[in-house]
């Protein structure tokens, strides 16, 4: 007689958690050849101050952390309280990681020398994307640029090892704080994105390989600035409008940015009449979203030129920004183009 084990059914009782970010990182360190473990420990070293980010952000109601604090950065915006708590949180998680030798950020005026010559990394980042929003409960984000630094290890940093095109980025991502928080990163190799568990305080991957849609019927943009912007941005606007898509724009950069790359769409902040050179910040916003965006098949450009082949001149350089479906972001780079000919 043949007797069979009992085996009851317990996956109605609980479900996988799934790969955590820190599994999921160190899964993928054969991908970096010239790497001992140092961007991979940078890569937690972000999640960790995320969480706390996430932690203020979510309790900022409550503890009189909302709105501005009286200053202004460097690109004359006003700062809000909790851009200078992210900022504090991002460099301080930075600088005890051990593994960057400078920060450039978007609070801040002047390159950050941690005094760690021996770090091999610079990272650049918006400590909190979108922070006027933080008042009215709208989801808001993290940037961030990760590069190899150009000058020898142990000696004193350098500007080049800064001013770095975006096609030398190693790593770059963002964490959205919203209805749930998500970390978004790329190395080089695909796009994969994490859920933060606050009761387990962990990253969840949620989203693996990532891939945006070729094409689709969403445009973003602030319309309220119609008038001061370039004909063949008018044109192009107007054709969507044309076609019935559908106008959606959140005004956090992150938030926009994640719900087309999701769902196929383009983001755009053209040049204007008060901005000539466009209001986005090449280093530290425009560069890793487009490295995102052409991990995922999207398409990143300054409306004639692809964003990760700008070569920048000053720290807080601004740019135009398309950024999207492929589809989407050539056509309307054709109708700048079409009346950039037409003017010649």
């Amino acid at each position: 007689m043949k007797i069979k084990a009992y085996t009851p059914d317990t996956s109605h009782l609980a479900y996988s958690v799934g790969v955590t970010l820190d599994r999921f990182i160190k899964s993928k360190q054969d991908d970096f050849p010239y790497a001992s473990g140092e961007l991979s420990q940078l890569l937690r070293d972000i999640a960790l101050a995320a969480k706390i980010v996430n932690r203020e952000t979510n309790r900022a109601g409550l503890s009189n952390i909302a709105g501005a604090i009286g200053n202004t950065n460097v690109q004359g915006e006003e700062q809000q309280k909790l851009d200078v708590i992210a900022n504090v949180r991002f460099t301080r998680a930075l600088t005890k990681g051990g593994e960057v030798c400078a920060i450039v950020s978007e609070e801040d005026d002047e390159i950050i020398d941690l005094q760690n010559s021996s770090g091999k990394y610079v990272v650049a980042i918006d400590p909190l994307d979108g922070s006027s929003n933080i008042d009215v409960n709208i989801s808001i984000g993290t940037i961030f640029s990760i590069y190899r630094r150009i000058t020898p290890t142990g000696s004193p940093i350098q500007i080049e090892d800064v001013m770095q095109p975006g096609s030398q980025q190693v790593a770059a991502g963002y964490v959205l704080y919203g209805s749930s928080t998500m970390l978004v990163y790329t190395t080089g190799h695909g796009v994969n994105g994490f859920t933060y568990e606050a009761s387990l305080g962990e990253f969840f991957l949620s989203h693996p390989n990532m891939c945006a849609p070729k094409d689709g019927n969403v445009y973003s943009i602030n319309e309220g600035t119609y008038l001061d912007w370039e004909e063949g941005v008018r044109r192009y606007i107007d054709t969507c409008k044309e076609r019935r898509y559908s106008g959606r724009y959140i005004g956090s950069l992150v938030a926009d940015f994640h719900r087309n790359l999701l769902k196929g769409g383009i983001y755009i902040y053209p040049s204007t009449a008060k901005n000539p050179k466009g209001k986005l910040r090449l280093l530290y916003e425009a560069n890793a979203l487009a490295f995102i965006a052409e991990q995922a098949g999207a398409k990143a450009t300054n409306g004639m030129m692809r964003i990760m082949d700008i070569m920048p001149s000053s720290l807080h350089e601004r740019t135009p920004l398309f950024i999207g479906s492929e589809t989407m972001v050539a056509e309307a780079e054709s109708f700048l183009q079409e009346v950039t000919v037409k003017v010649e």
